[in-house]
């Protein structure tokens, strides 16, 4: 390894977060894909945010946009987070995988991979979400738990959702 005065900037970490379904792929697919779906569980109105901006093409080389302010009460308030992807595959019922970057206020904090799987079961359906990520400078203390703990609660609102609960 080179010998380096200074810790690296950019943090790397890779999460999994899985959930089951007792729902066929197809409808897991649908909520994963279909825009007014996407925008109720990955986009949807939250206690500390509200929603400035939310575009979805789905497709390869299609993208996705979300933008959002965070409200008073929130450490950032004020401040807008934006996601910005493209989709690098796609294979209906089975896979999604696409390429992000992410800004708070202009400035660049991380980009990233995510690859949706789905795997058919007995029962239903298994999702797997692998999230890469490279966060950068301005991202935060610990941005790989606090990404993470980010995908935990998405897909915990995806559940809800598909599940109608």
């Amino acid at each position: 390894m080179i010998a380096a005065k200074t810790e690296p900037k950019v943090i790397h970490a890779t999460c999994v977060v899985e959930r089951s379904f007792s729902k066929p792929p197809s409808t897991v697919f649908a909520a994963l894909s279909e825009p007014e779906k996407v925008k109720q569980w990955y986009g949807g109105e939250g206690g500390n945010h509200e929603i400035v901006e939310f575009a979805l093409k789905f497709a390869i080389g299609g993208t996705q946009r979300l933008a959002y302010r965070f409200k008073g009460g929130h450490p950032l308030q004020g401040m807008v987070l934006v996601n910005d992807g493209l989709f690098q595959d796609i294979v209906p019922n089975q896979r999604i995988v696409s390429a992000s970057a992410m800004t708070l206020d202009d400035k660049r904090i991380s980009a990233s991979l995510v690859t949706f799987e789905l795997l058919p079961t007995e029962t239903g359906t298994d999702l797997v979400c692998t999230h890469q990520g490279a966060f950068f400078e301005g991202a935060g203390p610990d941005p790989a738990k606090m990404r993470e703990d980010g995908w935990n609660s998405l897909m915990d609102k995806l559940v809800r959702l598909v599940e109608n609960r």
